[in-house]
């Protein structure tokens, strides 16, 4: 049987379905936002951050991975996605981008961004694999 992507609605709201499915895999993510920002204005991108990672981390889900596998992936996601935060200071374009378009310019078929501070290059090749898988969902 081919599965379908599962498709949110513009508020990101997500099925309450997925929603158990997400807090059993995904316990903190309502609170990576406060665990990113520098100071309250970044809690509300964080926020979009986390919505847009939400479709993906589903279909991760859904997809039948190894849960060590899904952590790996999942754990690459709060790193992505307190460099999102960081870049937007670094980068006054990148401020004004909504969290979907900020994504889109800060990962490609190659890889993600050089997560700062530096990790390590096996850690900055998992976070790149991520970032590989997360492009290729957005883009199919």
């Amino acid at each position: 049987m081919i599965r379908q992507p599962r498709q949110l609605d513009t508020l990101g709201i997500v099925p309450s379905e997925d929603q158990v499915l997400l807090c059993r895999a995904c316990p903190d993510l309502d609170e990576w936002p406060l665990r990113w920002q520098y100071d309250a204005a970044d809690l509300a991108p964080g926020a979009a951050i986390v919505a847009a990672f939400k479709p993906f981390l589903l279909d991760l889900l859904h997809g039948g991975l190894a849960k060590r596998t899904f952590n790996r992936h999942r754990d690459n996601l709060w790193l992505l996605g307190g460099e999102m935060i960081r870049r937007r200071y670094d980068d006054p374009d990148l401020k004004r981008l909504p969290a979907d378009q900020l994504l889109r310019r800060l990962i490609d078929a190659d890889g993600g961004p050089l997560i700062s501070p530096r990790i390590s290059e096996a850690e900055q090749a998992a976070v790149d694999a991520t970032c590989r898988k997360i492009y290729q969902f957005l883009t199919h």
